[in-house]
Protein backbone atom coordinates (compact mmCIF):
# COMPACT_ATOMS: atom_id res chain seq x y z
CA UNK A 1 0.00 0.00 0.00
CA UNK A 2 2.79 2.36 0.91
CA UNK A 3 4.54 1.55 -2.33
CA UNK A 4 1.41 2.37 -4.33
CA UNK A 5 1.02 5.65 -2.54
CA UNK A 6 4.66 6.50 -3.31
CA UNK A 7 4.19 6.01 -7.03
CA UNK A 8 0.97 7.94 -6.98
CA UNK A 9 2.85 10.80 -5.34
CA UNK A 10 5.61 10.59 -7.95
CA UNK A 11 3.08 10.74 -10.78
CA UNK A 12 1.28 13.71 -9.23
CA UNK A 13 4.62 15.55 -8.77
CA UNK A 14 5.56 14.88 -12.38
CA UNK A 15 2.27 16.16 -13.60
CA UNK A 16 2.72 19.30 -11.51
CA UNK A 17 6.15 19.87 -12.99
CA UNK A 18 4.78 19.39 -16.50
CA UNK A 19 2.01 21.90 -15.87
CA UNK A 20 4.52 24.40 -14.42
CA UNK A 21 6.83 24.07 -17.44
CA UNK A 22 3.90 24.49 -19.81
CA UNK A 23 2.96 27.70 -18.02
CA UNK A 24 6.55 28.94 -18.27
CA UNK A 25 6.66 28.15 -22.01
CA UNK A 26 3.41 30.00 -22.51
CA UNK A 27 4.78 32.96 -20.58
CA UNK A 28 7.87 32.96 -22.77
CA UNK A 29 5.72 32.82 -25.87
CA UNK A 30 3.64 35.72 -24.64
CA UNK A 31 6.77 37.76 -23.85
CA UNK A 32 8.20 37.01 -27.31
CA UNK A 33 4.97 38.05 -28.96
CA UNK A 34 4.96 41.31 -26.98
CA UNK A 35 8.58 42.02 -27.91
CA UNK A 36 7.84 41.33 -31.59
CA UNK A 37 4.94 43.79 -31.43
CA UNK A 38 7.14 46.43 -29.73
CA UNK A 39 9.85 45.86 -32.37
CA UNK A 40 7.29 46.28 -35.15
CA UNK A 41 5.97 49.46 -33.53
CA UNK A 42 9.50 50.83 -33.19
CA UNK A 43 10.30 49.98 -36.81
CA UNK A 44 7.13 51.73 -37.96
CA UNK A 45 8.01 54.84 -35.95
CA UNK A 46 11.60 54.80 -37.30
CA UNK A 47 10.27 54.52 -40.87
CA UNK A 48 7.93 57.44 -40.26
CA UNK A 49 10.75 59.55 -38.80
CA UNK A 50 13.02 58.72 -41.74
CA UNK A 51 10.29 59.67 -44.21
CA UNK A 52 9.72 62.98 -42.42
CA UNK A 53 13.47 63.68 -42.39
CA UNK A 54 13.75 62.99 -46.12
CA UNK A 55 10.84 65.35 -46.80
CA UNK A 56 12.47 68.06 -44.67
CA UNK A 57 15.83 67.58 -46.44
CA UNK A 58 14.18 67.75 -49.87
CA UNK A 59 12.25 70.88 -48.91
CA UNK A 60 15.46 72.48 -47.60
CA UNK A 61 17.33 71.45 -50.76
CA UNK A 62 14.59 72.83 -53.01
CA UNK A 63 14.55 76.10 -51.03
CA UNK A 64 18.33 76.41 -51.25
CA UNK A 65 18.23 75.74 -55.01
CA UNK A 66 15.56 78.43 -55.42
CA UNK A 67 17.58 80.96 -53.43
CA UNK A 68 20.76 80.13 -55.38
CA UNK A 69 18.88 80.47 -58.66
CA UNK A 70 17.55 83.90 -57.71
CA UNK A 71 21.01 84.95 -56.55
CA UNK A 72 22.63 83.64 -59.74
CA UNK A 73 24.85 81.19 -57.85
CA UNK A 74 26.49 78.63 -60.13
CA UNK A 75 27.10 75.16 -58.72
CA UNK A 76 30.45 73.65 -59.47
CA UNK A 77 30.44 70.10 -60.77
CA UNK A 78 33.21 67.87 -59.52
CA UNK A 79 35.89 67.41 -62.15
CA UNK A 80 38.78 64.99 -62.35
CA UNK A 81 42.21 66.45 -61.68
CA UNK A 82 43.08 66.24 -65.39
CA UNK A 83 40.23 68.65 -66.23
CA UNK A 84 40.33 71.08 -63.30
CA UNK A 85 42.15 73.65 -65.46
CA UNK A 86 38.82 74.15 -67.29
CA UNK A 87 37.35 75.76 -64.15
CA UNK A 88 39.64 78.76 -64.78
CA UNK A 89 38.28 79.37 -68.30
CA UNK A 90 35.16 81.41 -69.02
CA UNK A 91 33.56 81.47 -72.48
CA UNK A 92 31.21 84.25 -73.56
CA UNK A 93 29.72 85.48 -76.79
CA UNK A 94 26.81 87.09 -78.57
CA UNK A 95 24.96 87.16 -81.87
CA UNK A 96 23.09 90.15 -83.27
CA UNK A 97 20.80 90.35 -86.30
CA UNK A 98 20.13 93.86 -87.62
CA UNK A 99 17.90 95.45 -90.21
CA UNK A 100 19.16 98.89 -91.22
CA UNK A 101 17.57 101.60 -93.34
CA UNK A 102 19.55 104.71 -94.40
CA UNK A 103 17.94 107.80 -95.92
CA UNK A 104 20.53 110.41 -96.95
CA UNK A 105 19.45 113.53 -98.75
CA UNK A 106 20.53 113.43 -102.39
CA UNK A 107 21.25 109.67 -102.35
CA UNK A 108 19.13 106.58 -102.97
CA UNK A 109 17.66 104.93 -99.88
CA UNK A 110 19.64 101.96 -98.65
CA UNK A 111 18.26 98.85 -96.96
CA UNK A 112 20.52 96.13 -95.63
CA UNK A 113 20.56 93.21 -93.24
CA UNK A 114 23.65 92.68 -91.11
CA UNK A 115 24.93 90.18 -88.58
CA UNK A 116 27.47 90.36 -85.80
CA UNK A 117 28.94 87.34 -84.04
CA UNK A 118 31.55 87.38 -81.27
CA UNK A 119 33.15 84.62 -79.21
CA UNK A 120 35.39 85.44 -76.25
CA UNK A 121 37.58 83.49 -73.86
CA UNK A 122 38.99 84.65 -70.52
CA UNK A 123 41.38 82.46 -68.55
CA UNK A 124 42.61 82.95 -64.99
CA UNK A 125 46.30 82.02 -64.91
CA UNK A 126 46.70 82.57 -61.15
CA UNK A 127 45.51 85.02 -58.50
CA UNK A 128 47.27 87.95 -60.21
CA UNK A 129 47.41 87.14 -63.94
CA UNK A 130 44.79 86.46 -66.59
CA UNK A 131 44.48 86.52 -70.37
CA UNK A 132 41.62 87.27 -72.75
CA UNK A 133 40.90 86.68 -76.43
CA UNK A 134 37.91 87.37 -78.66
CA UNK A 135 37.01 86.58 -82.27
CA UNK A 136 34.47 88.70 -84.15
CA UNK A 137 32.97 89.20 -87.57
CA UNK A 138 33.93 92.32 -89.51
CA UNK A 139 34.55 93.77 -92.94
CA UNK A 140 37.89 94.69 -94.44
CA UNK A 141 40.60 93.37 -96.72
CA UNK A 142 43.91 94.03 -94.97
CA UNK A 143 42.26 94.01 -91.55
CA UNK A 144 38.85 94.28 -89.91
CA UNK A 145 37.07 97.64 -89.67
CA UNK A 146 38.30 99.10 -86.34
CA UNK A 147 34.87 100.57 -85.46
CA UNK A 148 32.46 97.91 -86.69
CA UNK A 149 32.05 94.16 -86.26
CA UNK A 150 29.05 94.00 -88.61
CA UNK A 151 28.89 91.79 -91.69
CA UNK A 152 26.51 92.81 -94.49
CA UNK A 153 24.39 89.99 -95.90
CA UNK A 154 23.63 89.58 -99.58
CA UNK A 155 27.10 89.52 -101.13
CA UNK A 156 26.16 86.55 -103.32
CA UNK A 157 26.12 84.39 -100.14
CA UNK A 158 29.86 84.73 -99.85
CA UNK A 159 31.78 83.43 -96.81
CA UNK A 160 32.14 85.92 -93.99
CA UNK A 161 35.47 86.81 -92.43
CA UNK A 162 36.43 86.36 -88.77
CA UNK A 163 39.03 88.65 -87.18
CA UNK A 164 41.00 88.68 -83.94
CA UNK A 165 38.99 91.32 -82.08
CA UNK A 166 41.15 91.40 -78.96
CA UNK A 167 43.97 89.49 -77.28
CA UNK A 168 45.53 90.72 -74.05
CA UNK A 169 47.04 89.87 -70.71
CA UNK A 170 46.07 91.42 -67.40
CA UNK A 171 48.08 91.87 -64.23
CA UNK A 172 46.36 92.62 -60.92
CA UNK A 173 49.01 92.81 -58.18
CA UNK A 174 47.68 91.58 -54.85
CA UNK A 175 49.90 93.97 -52.91
CA UNK A 176 48.29 97.03 -54.55
CA UNK A 177 44.54 96.66 -54.30
CA UNK A 178 42.65 98.43 -57.09
CA UNK A 179 45.55 98.45 -59.58
CA UNK A 180 45.03 96.73 -62.96
CA UNK A 181 47.44 96.66 -65.91
CA UNK A 182 46.77 95.43 -69.45
CA UNK A 183 48.88 94.82 -72.54
CA UNK A 184 47.85 93.75 -76.04
CA UNK A 185 44.59 94.53 -77.87
CA UNK A 186 41.62 95.22 -75.59
CA UNK A 187 38.44 97.21 -75.11
CA UNK A 188 38.80 100.98 -74.80
CA UNK A 189 39.81 101.68 -71.17
CA UNK A 190 38.49 105.26 -71.03
CA UNK A 191 35.08 105.83 -69.43
CA UNK A 192 32.25 107.44 -71.42
CA UNK A 193 29.22 108.84 -69.56
CA UNK A 194 25.99 107.25 -70.74
CA UNK A 195 28.15 104.94 -72.89
CA UNK A 196 28.14 107.71 -75.53
CA UNK A 197 30.29 107.34 -78.67
CA UNK A 198 31.19 110.94 -79.42
CA UNK A 199 34.92 110.24 -79.02
CA UNK A 200 35.21 106.42 -79.08
CA UNK A 201 33.07 103.87 -80.94
CA UNK A 202 31.97 100.93 -78.77
CA UNK A 203 33.66 98.42 -81.09
CA UNK A 204 37.06 100.13 -80.97
CA UNK A 205 39.81 97.94 -79.46
CA UNK A 206 43.10 99.91 -79.16
CA UNK A 207 46.51 98.25 -79.11
CA UNK A 208 49.26 98.89 -76.58
CA UNK A 209 49.22 99.15 -72.79
CA UNK A 210 46.77 100.52 -70.25
CA UNK A 211 46.53 101.01 -66.50
CA UNK A 212 43.54 101.54 -64.22
CA UNK A 213 43.71 102.45 -60.54
CA UNK A 214 40.60 102.60 -58.38
CA UNK A 215 40.53 103.50 -54.72
CA UNK A 216 37.81 104.40 -52.24
CA UNK A 217 38.28 107.57 -50.23
CA UNK A 218 35.17 106.69 -48.19
CA UNK A 219 31.95 104.73 -48.49
CA UNK A 220 30.51 107.62 -50.49
CA UNK A 221 33.52 108.60 -52.63
CA UNK A 222 35.53 106.62 -55.18
CA UNK A 223 38.27 107.86 -57.52
CA UNK A 224 39.32 106.18 -60.79
CA UNK A 225 42.35 106.98 -62.96
CA UNK A 226 42.79 105.47 -66.44
CA UNK A 227 45.87 105.85 -68.61
CA UNK A 228 47.57 104.25 -71.57
CA UNK A 229 49.80 104.39 -74.60
CA UNK A 230 48.55 102.97 -77.92
CA UNK A 231 50.29 102.42 -81.25
CA UNK A 232 48.20 103.35 -84.30
CA UNK A 233 50.47 102.71 -87.30
CA UNK A 234 53.87 101.04 -87.51
CA UNK A 235 56.02 102.70 -90.20
CA UNK A 236 59.35 101.45 -91.46
CA UNK A 237 60.58 104.83 -92.77
CA UNK A 238 58.60 107.45 -90.81
CA UNK A 239 57.59 108.25 -87.26
CA UNK A 240 54.77 106.09 -85.91
CA UNK A 241 51.43 107.78 -85.10
CA UNK A 242 50.42 106.95 -81.54
CA UNK A 243 47.99 107.97 -78.81
CA UNK A 244 48.75 108.77 -75.17
CA UNK A 245 45.81 109.27 -72.84
CA UNK A 246 45.04 110.06 -69.21
CA UNK A 247 41.61 110.28 -67.60
CA UNK A 248 40.37 110.72 -64.06
CA UNK A 249 36.93 110.92 -62.49
CA UNK A 250 35.19 110.90 -59.12
CA UNK A 251 32.05 108.95 -58.20
CA UNK A 252 30.19 110.60 -55.30
CA UNK A 253 27.11 109.25 -53.54
CA UNK A 254 24.64 112.03 -52.77
CA UNK A 255 22.33 110.14 -50.44
CA UNK A 256 19.54 107.71 -51.22
CA UNK A 257 19.58 106.52 -54.84
CA UNK A 258 21.37 109.62 -56.14
CA UNK A 259 25.00 109.85 -57.22
CA UNK A 260 27.20 111.91 -59.53
CA UNK A 261 30.24 111.19 -61.70
CA UNK A 262 32.48 114.02 -62.85
CA UNK A 263 35.87 113.97 -64.53
CA UNK A 264 38.19 114.99 -67.33
CA UNK A 265 40.51 113.41 -69.87
CA UNK A 266 43.43 114.34 -72.12
CA UNK A 267 44.15 112.36 -75.31
CA UNK A 268 47.33 113.32 -77.15
CA UNK A 269 47.87 111.96 -80.67
CA UNK A 270 51.49 112.15 -81.85
CA UNK A 271 52.79 112.17 -85.44
CA UNK A 272 49.28 112.15 -86.92
CA UNK A 273 49.65 115.48 -88.74
CA UNK A 274 51.03 114.95 -92.28
CA UNK A 275 50.46 111.19 -92.07
CA UNK A 276 48.26 109.26 -94.50
CA UNK A 277 44.61 108.26 -94.19
CA UNK A 278 44.04 105.51 -91.63
CA UNK A 279 41.53 103.59 -93.77
CA UNK A 280 44.46 102.48 -95.97
CA UNK A 281 45.55 100.27 -93.05
CA UNK A 282 42.51 97.98 -93.27
CA UNK A 283 40.11 98.43 -96.18
CA UNK A 284 42.48 97.64 -99.06
CA UNK A 285 41.23 100.52 -101.24
CA UNK A 286 43.20 103.27 -102.92
CA UNK A 287 40.72 105.93 -101.75
CA UNK A 288 41.73 108.13 -98.84
CA UNK A 289 39.01 108.52 -96.22
CA UNK A 290 39.39 111.00 -93.37
CA UNK A 291 35.85 110.56 -91.98
CA UNK A 292 35.25 114.30 -91.72
CA UNK A 293 38.73 115.40 -90.57
CA UNK A 294 40.46 118.11 -92.57
CA UNK A 295 43.13 116.83 -94.98
CA UNK A 296 45.66 118.41 -97.32
CA UNK A 297 47.12 116.50 -100.26
CA UNK A 298 45.93 113.16 -98.89
CA UNK A 299 47.46 113.81 -95.44
CA UNK A 300 46.04 114.87 -92.06
CA UNK A 301 46.10 118.67 -91.81
CA UNK A 302 45.95 118.75 -88.00
CA UNK A 303 47.35 117.11 -84.95
CA UNK A 304 44.83 116.05 -82.30
CA UNK A 305 45.33 116.89 -78.63
CA UNK A 306 41.86 116.42 -77.21
CA UNK A 307 40.65 117.72 -73.85
CA UNK A 308 37.37 116.30 -72.51
CA UNK A 309 35.23 117.14 -69.48
CA UNK A 310 32.16 115.11 -68.55
CA UNK A 311 29.54 114.54 -65.86
CA UNK A 312 26.65 112.19 -65.15
CA UNK A 313 23.89 112.46 -62.53
CA UNK A 314 21.92 109.35 -61.54
CA UNK A 315 18.82 109.08 -59.37
CA UNK A 316 15.26 107.70 -59.32
CA UNK A 317 12.02 109.28 -60.50
CA UNK A 318 8.72 107.53 -59.69
CA UNK A 319 10.74 104.42 -58.71
CA UNK A 320 12.47 104.35 -62.12
CA UNK A 321 16.25 104.73 -62.36
CA UNK A 322 17.17 107.76 -64.46
CA UNK A 323 20.41 109.48 -65.45
CA UNK A 324 21.39 112.64 -67.27
CA UNK A 325 24.84 113.18 -68.71
CA UNK A 326 26.97 115.44 -70.85
CA UNK A 327 30.40 115.53 -72.47
CA UNK A 328 32.41 118.35 -74.08
CA UNK A 329 35.62 117.97 -76.07
CA UNK A 330 37.99 120.31 -77.89
CA UNK A 331 41.09 119.74 -80.01
CA UNK A 332 43.73 122.13 -78.71
CA UNK A 333 46.11 121.30 -81.60
CA UNK A 334 43.70 122.24 -84.41
CA UNK A 335 44.61 125.05 -86.78
CA UNK A 336 43.05 128.45 -86.15
CA UNK A 337 39.54 128.62 -87.54
CA UNK A 338 39.00 124.86 -87.52
CA UNK A 339 35.81 123.27 -86.25
CA UNK A 340 37.58 121.96 -83.19
CA UNK A 341 34.83 121.45 -80.60
CA UNK A 342 32.16 118.85 -79.93
CA UNK A 343 29.49 118.36 -77.27
CA UNK A 344 26.81 115.86 -76.35
CA UNK A 345 23.95 115.81 -73.82
CA UNK A 346 21.58 112.94 -73.10
CA UNK A 347 19.46 111.02 -70.63
CA UNK A 348 18.44 107.45 -69.86
CA UNK A 349 15.22 106.16 -68.25
CA UNK A 350 14.94 102.72 -66.62
CA UNK A 351 17.16 99.71 -67.36
CA UNK A 352 16.48 96.59 -69.45
CA UNK A 353 17.70 93.68 -67.32
CA UNK A 354 15.04 91.18 -66.24
CA UNK A 355 12.55 89.81 -68.81
CA UNK A 356 9.83 92.30 -69.79
CA UNK A 357 11.84 95.30 -68.61
CA UNK A 358 12.83 98.22 -70.87
CA UNK A 359 15.01 101.29 -71.19
CA UNK A 360 14.95 104.48 -73.25
CA UNK A 361 17.97 106.59 -74.22
CA UNK A 362 18.13 109.96 -75.95
CA UNK A 363 21.07 112.17 -76.85
CA UNK A 364 21.87 115.19 -78.98
CA UNK A 365 25.35 116.00 -80.23
CA UNK A 366 27.19 118.53 -82.36
CA UNK A 367 30.67 117.38 -83.37
CA UNK A 368 33.04 119.65 -85.30
CA UNK A 369 35.14 118.31 -88.18
CA UNK A 370 38.41 118.39 -86.26
CA UNK A 371 37.20 117.93 -82.67
CA UNK A 372 38.23 114.25 -82.57
CA UNK A 373 39.78 111.68 -84.92
CA UNK A 374 36.94 110.61 -87.23
CA UNK A 375 38.25 107.09 -87.84
CA UNK A 376 37.69 106.17 -84.19
CA UNK A 377 34.37 107.72 -83.13
CA UNK A 378 30.74 106.61 -83.72
CA UNK A 379 30.50 104.70 -87.01
CA UNK A 380 26.68 105.10 -87.26
CA UNK A 381 26.04 108.79 -86.53
CA UNK A 382 26.05 110.84 -89.80
CA UNK A 383 27.44 107.76 -91.57
CA UNK A 384 30.50 107.67 -89.33
CA UNK A 385 33.10 110.25 -88.37
CA UNK A 386 32.87 113.94 -87.52
CA UNK A 387 31.18 117.05 -88.93
CA UNK A 388 27.55 116.50 -87.93
CA UNK A 389 24.78 117.25 -85.48
CA UNK A 390 21.53 115.64 -84.51
CA UNK A 391 19.43 113.36 -82.35
CA UNK A 392 19.57 109.69 -81.38
CA UNK A 393 16.60 107.75 -79.96
CA UNK A 394 17.12 104.26 -78.56
CA UNK A 395 14.52 101.88 -77.07
CA UNK A 396 15.53 98.49 -75.64
CA UNK A 397 13.20 95.68 -74.48
CA UNK A 398 14.32 92.57 -72.62
CA UNK A 399 12.47 89.70 -74.30
CA UNK A 400 13.92 86.97 -72.09
CA UNK A 401 17.03 86.24 -70.09
CA UNK A 402 20.03 87.18 -72.29
CA UNK A 403 17.73 88.12 -75.22
CA UNK A 404 17.12 91.78 -76.16
CA UNK A 405 15.33 93.64 -78.93
CA UNK A 406 16.04 97.30 -79.70
CA UNK A 407 15.20 100.16 -82.05
CA UNK A 408 17.80 102.85 -82.71
CA UNK A 409 17.04 105.95 -84.80
CA UNK A 410 19.35 108.80 -85.84
CA UNK A 411 17.82 112.04 -87.08
CA UNK A 412 20.87 114.08 -87.98
CA UNK A 413 22.52 116.53 -90.35
CA UNK A 414 25.91 116.18 -92.05
CA UNK A 415 27.70 119.53 -91.71
CA UNK A 416 31.14 118.59 -93.07
CA UNK A 417 29.98 119.05 -96.67
CA UNK A 418 29.71 122.34 -98.60
CA UNK A 419 25.98 122.43 -97.81
CA UNK A 420 24.20 120.65 -94.97
CA UNK A 421 22.76 117.22 -95.80
CA UNK A 422 19.98 115.45 -93.89
CA UNK A 423 20.94 111.97 -92.73
CA UNK A 424 18.48 109.57 -91.08
CA UNK A 425 19.26 106.00 -90.03
CA UNK A 426 17.03 103.29 -88.51
CA UNK A 427 18.38 100.13 -86.88
CA UNK A 428 16.21 97.24 -85.62
CA UNK A 429 18.17 94.64 -83.65
CA UNK A 430 17.70 91.38 -81.85
CA UNK A 431 20.64 90.17 -79.79
CA UNK A 432 21.28 86.91 -77.95
CA UNK A 433 24.27 86.45 -75.66
CA UNK A 434 25.76 83.90 -73.30
CA UNK A 435 28.45 83.87 -70.61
Amino acid sequence: MRKELFWVAVVIAGMACTITRADEVQDLRNQLTAQEKETADLKQRIDQLESRQKLKEKAASDKLAEVEKKAGVKKESPLPDSLKWAQNINLSGDFRYRYEGIDQEGSAERHRNRIRARLGLNAKVNDEWDIGMRLATGEGVKGGDPVSTNQTLGLAWSRKTIWLDNAFLGFHPGEIKGLNLYAGKFDMPFYAVGRNQMIWDHDLTPEGGAVRYVWSLSKQTKVTVNGGGFWIVENATAKDPALWGLQGYVEQALGGPSSIIAGAGYYNYTNLKNSGALNRQWDGTTTDKFFGNTSTGGLFANDYDEVEVFAELSSKVVALPVSAYGSWVTNTAAQSGSEDTGWLVGFKVNKASDPKTWEFIYDYRDIGKDAVVGQFNDSDFVGGGTGGKGHRFNFVYQLAKNVQASLNYYASTITRTATDVDYNRLQADIMVKFK
